[in-house]
């Protein structure tokens, strides 16, 4: 299989962020089958939804990958699980010590009971768009909500709330 571009974004509110983040990005890296190709700088935001909760640190991983956009949401799943999230108690929005989501899959626009590409919040979250269009300025999110990521970025609900 060819390699397909991918744009996974990374959240941490709970323990040392940027340590986390930093070894979640080595780890999706060692991964057989994901090639890490940019990390963007890290962002500070408030939480969005959910409980009260400490800010988030995030960032945005483009890789190339030769998995499927199942097998790449399971090795997503798996870096989560080895940083310590346990998604039988995660509480929906809640604090966590990593999240790693699938934003795109190429230009893939599917949706099943388990992954939906593009992620289908991505065009709406600051937390998001601004550290995706700082390491790729010209990133296109497609599908539905879809277009240039700087000018969703400039019309995020969120964007006052990332630093």
């Amino acid at each position: 299989m060819s390699p397909v571009a991918a744009v996974l974004a990374l959240g941490s509110n709970l323990g040392d962020r940027a340590a986390v983040l930093a070894s979640a990005v080595a780890a999706l890296d060692a991964t057989d089958g994901i090639d890490v190709t940019a990390v963007s700088a890290t962002v500070e935001t408030d939480p969005v939804g959910g409980p009260e909760q400490p800010d988030f640190l995030n960032a945005v991983v483009l890789v190339d990958t030769t998995l499927t956009p199942h097998a790449l949401l399971d090795a997503c799943q798996r870096v989560e699980a080895e940083h310590g999230l346990d998604r039988s108690t995660k509480v929906h929005w809640g604090p966590r010590v990593l999240d790693v989501d699938v934003v795109t899959y190429g230009s893939l626009v599917a949706a099943d009971e388990r992954l939906v590409v593009p992620h289908p919040r991505a065009h709406e979250r600051a937390f998001v768009l601004a550290p995706w269009a700082q390491v790729d300025p010209d990133a296109v999110l497609p599908g539905p909500g879809g277009g240039r990521v700087a000018d969703l970025l400039a019309v995020a609900p969120d964007a006052a709330g990332v630093r």
